[in-house]
Formats: structure tokens, C-alpha cells, sequence
């Protein structure tokens, strides 16, 4: 079985991406890894260089920023990575910048894909999710945040990176998957407010026009991350990847987790949702076959 990794990634240390850390958390699964490395205003390119891996193969590419609709710029410098890939891996294992695989998952996400590897009606693997928001201590436990996705898939290259790069479709359609017994960590929402308020002024020009990102995300010094609906303390431990960037967490935020700030509606659909696991309206797009 062989497989391959990729990723895409633009200004890292401008807006204090984990990207190293999410490189590193799945190459021992990868016995090759693309990363498309966009047109960056800092030393983007020399940081994944200097992981030092020989499995790793650098692409350089240049975003189209004017691609503003839905953030589809994310899903073309994708499939840039996905297509640069070796023809003959089995499984290509997709990772965001802000996204780590927890180690303990490295062995049955192996064992998941020697399963599935000779059964070509599953296309994809689907991993669970914990979103990191705030600090390395709480997790989102609210509805607004995704449970599951798809991040391997088979080396089909009518797979197709949708809408703004949250998962894949095939002509048109969802994937038909498998659920994994792993979990990815997603530490997008966990910067110094300063990194992570450059971001959103940034991030939010991939959906909307100067005009809209002028009007609607504040000019401050730092994101006020205290306007959050729901968190839960997190329990567990953290990748050993991650061990020396949390250690140098150098802000403070703090969250009384028995106060959620959630509407009528949305407090039934969290009881009912903590009660039965049964999330009502969640947005698939993938089709978990028996």
C-alpha cells in the first residue's frame, strides 16, 4: 500500500499556522508529501523546507486572489497538490495547515486503509474533529462546528476539492466513505489575537469583496475571542507535535463552560444532540455506505 499526503499553504508565519506540525503529525502514514506552496509575503517556503524530510516534495503556485466566490481559490490550490501526486499511491491523506493528527490515530487509520485498499466503492475515509477555539484548553461544542470529514481519499483525480476545500465530491456527487476510528485536531481558532485577528481580515477577503471586509470585521489590535456561544473544557491530551508550541502560549483566555450563550432553539438542539448523538439538519457531504 502506498500512500501520499498533501497539503497546501500560504504565509504561515504571518498568520502563525501549525503548518509543520500538521505535515509532521501524518508523515509517518505517507511515503510521499506534496505541499503547494502559494505566492507568500514571508519565508513560507523555507519553513517546510526545513522539516527535512525526503519524503516531501515542495510545488510552488500562485493563488488567484480574484477567485473571491465561496473561497474557491482554496479548492483550486488543492487540487493543485492532489494532482501533483505520484500516480501510483493507493490513498492520498489530505491535511489542512491548522490541522493534527493525534498519534495514537496513526495505527488504526493504517489499519483502516489496508480494510478498504481493494474495496473501490469506498472512496474516502472520515475522520471525526475537535476544534481547538480560544486556547489549548476548550473545545467548540456548539452545532456551528463541523463533527466529521472526509481527509483520505482514493488517488482518483476525477475527485474533486468542493467549494471552499471542507471536503471532495466526485462528478458532482458526495463520496461514498467509510468512517475511521480517528480523530483530527483543528487548532485554527487557537493564535495570539493579534495572529488571529490578521487572519480574519485576511481570510474573509477569500469570500467577500474589500468593501464587505471593511464594513463587517472590526479594526482592532486583537481578536476579542470571548464572543463565543458554547465551549467545553478539553479532557485529553494533545499531539506530541504540538507539545512545543503550547508551550509557548504566551495570552490568556479563560471560559466558564456551564455558560452557554445559545439561543431557545438551539439549546433543545444541543440537549437532544447530547442525549442521542443525533445532530437534526447536519450538513453532510459524503454518503457513509454499509
Amino acid at each position: 500500500m502506498k500512500v501520499s499526503g498533501f497539503t497546501f499553504i500560504r504565509n504561515a508565519i504571518k498568520y502563525d499556522y501549525p503548518v509543520v506540525e500538521a505535515i509532521t503529525s501524518i508523515l509517518p502514514l505517507c511515503d510521499e508529501f506534496v505541499v503547494a506552496v502559494g505566492n507568500s509575503e514571508d519565508e513560507t517556503r523555507q519553513l517546510v523546507k526545513d522539516i527535512g524530510s525526503t519524503k516531501i516534495r515542495i510545488i510552488d503556485t500562485i493563488w488567484d486572489d480574484s477567485l473571491r466566490e465561496g473561497g474557491r481559490v482554496l479548492a483550486v490550490e488543492t487540487d493543485k497538490a492532489f494532482d501533483a501526486l505520484s500516480a501510483d499511491c493507493d490513498w492520498a491523506f489530505y491535511i489542512q495547515g491548522d490541522e493534527v493528527l493525534h498519534e495514537q490515530y496513526l495505527e488504526p487509520l493504517k489499519q483502516a486503509m489496508l480494510k478498504w485498499k481493494d474495496h473501490p466503492e469506498v472512496e474516502g475515509l472520515l475522520l471525526n474533529y475537535t476544534h481547538f477555539y480560544g486556547s489549548y484548553d476548550f473545545i467548540g461544542d456548539s452545532r456551528r462546528w463541523y463533527r466529521r470529514e472526509v481527509r483520505v481519499i482514493r488517488n482518483d483525480k476525477s475527485i474533486r476539492s468542493y467549494r471552499d476545500a471542507q471536503g471532495f465530491r466526485k462528478e458532482d456527487r458526495p463520496l461514498n466513505v467509510k468512517p475511521a476510528d480517528a480523530t483530527m485536531y483543528h487548532y485554527g481558532w487557537v493564535k495570539p489575537p493579534e495572529a488571529q485577528q490578521a487572519k480574519q481580515e485576511n481570510f474573509n477577503k477569500l469570500w467577500h469583496n474589500d468593501a464587505w471586509v471593511e464594513k463587517n470585521i472590526p479594526k482592532t489590535e486583537g481578536f476579542d475571542y470571548s464572543k463565543i456561544d458554547a465551549l467545553a473544557r478539553f479532557s485529553g491530551t494533545h499531539p506530541e507535535v504540538m507539545l512545543n508550541r503550547i508551550s509557548r502560549q504566551n495570552w490568556q483566555f479563560s471560559f466558564d463552560p456551564t455558560h452557554k450563550r445559545l439561543p431557545f432553539k438551539s439549546r433543545l438542539l444541543h440537549t437532544i444532540e447530547a442525549l442521542t448523538g443525533w445532530r437534526i439538519g447536519e450538513y453532510r457531504n459524503y454518503r457513509v455506505i454499509d
